[in-house]
């Protein structure tokens, strides 16, 4: 099981150099979880770089189960901003990063990444036990 961040996503649209390696991970995985506030941050990039249509088909074939937004789960992730947000710690995790940390927090699960906001986390990543791209 894992959780995927909008990150992972956008490097497999986009053919990035770490796209490979997310599409990998992501066939490895059984269970594979997203934030519904992951995927309203996914669209929202996605749309500026006019992928939208691409991304809604990417979720049809990567997720496997959406994780609905509830209070509990919007405290976790001001939790989590307070703990790691930008401008407060070294991760400088932005709103949307803070809902794919507390799902894999709550599930306990790795995350799939691309970048080192998440590495500057307690997190568990998915391409590796430590900097993603030193997997890589």
């Amino acid at each position: 099981m894992i959780a995927i961040d909008t990150s992972a996503h956008m490097a497999i649209l986009q053919q990035e150099v770490h796209g490979v390696a997310c599409e990998q991970a992501i066939g490895r995985a059984g269970r594979r979880l997203i934030s519904a506030a992951t995927i309203a941050e996914c669209l929202i990039v996605a749309s500026r770089r006019r992928l939208t249509g691409p991304m809604q088909s990417l979720f049809s074939i990567v997720v496997t189960e959406t994780i609905d937004l509830t209070q509990a789960r919007s405290e976790r992730a001001a939790a989590t901003y307070k703990r790691f947000g930008k401008g407060i710690r070294p991760a400088s995790l932005n709103f949307g990063d803070c809902f794919a940390y507390a799902t894999a927090t709550e599930f306990d699960c790795p995350l799939l990444y691309v970048g080192d906001d998440f590495a500057r986390t307690d997190l568990r990543s998915t391409l590796s036990t430590s900097s993603p791209h030193e997997s890589l």
